[in-house]
């Protein structure tokens, strides 16, 4: 075949697919019914129920509605949990404030923007680190070692301490604003530079454009509180009250989680990152300081097993993972043997889960929280999950992962050190390797 799309090379087309009957049929069936509803493997529904053998009773799920703030939802869930477990409260609903962590999410990644830019000057507008910067000024998305580096600045507040706004919940307009206000502050970083400026001119206006940038959020998200009271039942009806604690101590003196002993171990079986080594990825973050992004890459197998363990002591575990592949949201299922697109399409999808992330068909795209798992003669066979959709999809927000969509699906998972063996600590404390800005691994904190 030549360059151009010639009249008899449509010819041939058009013959090879009406050379069979059988193909008429399919098209009629996905043209009426969408390629899911006529692909779906029934049998993968009948085998994943909601029966586990290990399984933590964590409450009502909650509503990250127009917003990718799943990365945060999922970790102030597992705090809540163990608040809620640690004070015996009565109120089993009882939930964090998710717009509270993302105004200081959105002002710190606010700073992390403009000090990119600043440490970009000298490069070109075009080049392809700065063209990514200015793809992404700020978004909703982010990493497990970004909420730990935010609440430990912040803290974190009861939701009714700071509930949700019209925009905490719809965050696209928003983001547009403050996108275009970000950029609009770059142009102006670059032109002083230009112009030959001393440094501390181009910080003293990145500062005022920081304080511009902290009102926009007061008006999108209210402004969050410097002190609040702590009040609650226990299940015992018994009421306590604690005056006037600043967030940090209201998370220090209440939360049984302590952040910064979790680890993210993720799961890349990719040429270029050897298991046992350590990552991270090059101008990624929100708050600056020494806690950046940091993973340990080890194999599947490692993932199961810590996070087998962590779920036995009664703790759940967050994970990041690419939650539209082989997924059903009605039914709540996560299996790679959901659909039969092979078999229907006449097609072979050949890539493994290394070629999937190396031809970008597969990256992080959404975080939630495993709070059981089916073990059989001490292998996992399916995974119990809770996200953060409402309550109106799969089991009341709950959803079943198969094992071998864990195999393929799954990237990282946040495990506390104590699971993790002695060899493995001393390799986590390797200097990372820097990751390009645009990696997949970094993918996550880019969700919309």
């Amino acid at each position: 075949m030549e360059q151009i799309i010639e009249k008899n090379f449509l010819q041939r087309c058009s013959k090879a697919f009406n050379r069979d009957d059988k193909n008429r049929l399919i098209a009629n069936s996905v043209v009426k019914n969408g390629i899911n509803d006529s692909a779906i493997n029934h049998k993968s529904c009948s085998k994943l129920y909601y029966e586990f053998s290990e399984e933590i009773q964590v409450g009502k799920v909650t509503h990250q509605k127009q917003t990718g703030r799943c990365w945060m939802f999922a970790a102030l869930n597992n705090i809540r949990y163990a608040i809620s477990k640690e004070l015996s409260l009565k109120d089993k609903n009882f939930e964090l404030s998710q717009a509270y962590t993302m105004f200081w999410d959105k002002f710190e990644k606010a700073n992390y923007f403009l000090e990119s830019i600043i440490d970009t000057l000298n490069e070109t507008l075009n080049s392809r680190t700065v063209s990514w910067l200015l793809e992404h000024p700020t978004n909703d998305g982010g990493q497990w070692d970004m909420f730990v580096a935010l609440v430990e600045k912040y803290g974190i507040v009861p939701k009714y301490a700071m509930p949700e706004s019209f925009h905490s919940s719809n965050s696209r307009q928003m983001n547009f604003i403050l996108d275009f206000f970000l950029r609009n502050s770059a142009k102006k970083l670059r032109e002083m530079h230009g112009q030959n400026l001393e440094i501390s001119s181009i910080r003293k206006e990145k500062e005022e454009r920081l304080i511009s940038f902290y009102g926009l959020l007061c008006y999108f998200l209210g402004e969050p509180p410097s002190k609040l009271d702590f009040e609650y039942r226990d299940d015992q009806n018994e009421f306590h009250r604690n005056e006037n604690l600043t967030p940090v101590e209201f998370y220090r003196q209440f939360s049984p989680i302590a952040l910064t002993d979790y680890i993210s171990i993720i799961n890349a079986p990719t040429a270029d990152k050897p298991f046992e080594k350590t990552y991270t990825v090059k101008y990624l973050g929100n708050v600056m300081g020494p806690r950046q992004i940091h993973y340990l890459n080890l194999p599947i197998s490692e993932l199961k097993r810590l996070s087998i363990r962590q779920l036995k002591d009664g703790n759940p575990v967050w994970f990041g993972c690419d939650v539209g592949k082989y997924m059903n949201r009605d039914l709540g299922i996560l299996d790679n043997q959901l659909y039969d697109y092979e078999k229907l399409l006449n097609i072979n999808f050949d890539m493994t889960k290394a070629d999937r992330l190396e031809y970008r068909g597969s990256v992080l795209t959404h975080a939630m929280v495993f709070t059981g798992v089916h073990l059989v003669d001490g292998s996992p066979k399916k995974w119990k999950v809770q996200n953060s959709w409402g309550e109106k999809v799969g089991k009341e927000g709950f959803f079943i992962m198969s094992d071998g969509w864990f195999d393929e699906y799954n990237y990282e998972v946040a495990i506390h050190k104590r699971y993790l063996s002695e060899e493995q600590m001393k390799k986590y404390k390797q200097e990372p390797i820097i990751l390009d800005p645009w990696d997949p691994m970094g993918s996550l904190a880019f969700s919309r």
